[in-house]
């Protein structure tokens, strides 16, 4: 039982003319961590902040974390998305959870979401023996005031997979819900369109989600480019000393 206010969630305001009351820093907490266990954010990235994220005295790495910390501040001010470019192992992920950490304590309903894993969710729901629906599993996805969409483009491409993503974008897009994506490819065209290019180059972001979808990104997100050498295998051996 809270001392300050009993177990109401109110408590009054010291020194006010007419008992004006005011939230509890008790309520305030259960809300934040009610939040934060229906955000999905997986154990590995649990602890994630602004603050315990390692720049490595590189500085693109700092103005990524500098560019993330100040949309979370002003947020719900800017609504616009944003989508987190970089290679493997440069901490993409650990500052979009961080930024969604962030809202929360605003009260923001936000998710996490693993790329791979939804796809994997749909697919299992088209089998008769699963209890639930292709709309039963997209609706959180739908429905988030705030989504973190990780690894877009993990899954190699195909019709149905398009026409997945285009339809998850889609519909935060017509919703006007704000969304933070993640990716390991660089942006580009895809193949189709560059052809003169076609012949002994990496995949792109086009290439995995398609033009149309690309396209859609760049209206729903500010670009952020998180640049700098994958820490993995450092952090790996550290942990073996």
């Amino acid at each position: 039982m809270c001392p300050l206010c009993g177990g109401s969630g109110w408590r009054q305001v010291i020194g006010s003319a007419n008992q004006q009351v005011t939230r509890c820093n008790c309520f305030v907490s259960a809300q934040v961590n009610s939040l934060l266990a229906a955000s999905d954010i997986p154990a590995r990235y649990a602890a994630c902040t602004f603050s315990n994220y390692k720049t490595e005295s590189n500085p693109a790495l700092a103005v990524a974390r500098i560019t993330l910390e100040k949309w979370a501040n002003q947020y719900p001010l800017d609504r616009t998305g944003l989508l987190l470019i970089g290679p493997s192992g440069v901490g993409k992920t650990h500052l979009a959870v961080a930024a969604l950490k962030e809202l929360t304590t605003k009260g923001v309903h936000a998710r996490f979401c693993d790329y791979r894993e939804l796809l994997k969710q749909i697919q299992n729901s088209y089998n008769p023996s699963v209890q639930a629906t292709e709309l039963e599993v997209l609706r959180p996805v739908f429905e988030a005031e705030v989504l973190l969409l990780d690894d877009l483009g993990a899954v190699k491409p195909s019709e149905w997979v398009w026409d997945t993503v285009s339809l998850v974008l889609n519909a935060r897009y017509n919703a006007n819900l704000t969304t933070i994506i993640t990716t390991n490819f660089m942006d580009g065209p895809s193949a189709a369109v560059d052809s003169a290019r076609r012949a002994n180059r990496e995949e792109t972001l086009g290439d995995r989600i398609g033009e149309r979808m690309r396209s859609r990104l760049f209206e729903m997100c500010r670009l952020v480019q998180v640049q700098g050498r994958d820490y993995r295998p450092n952090f790996r051996a550290a942990n073996l000393r």
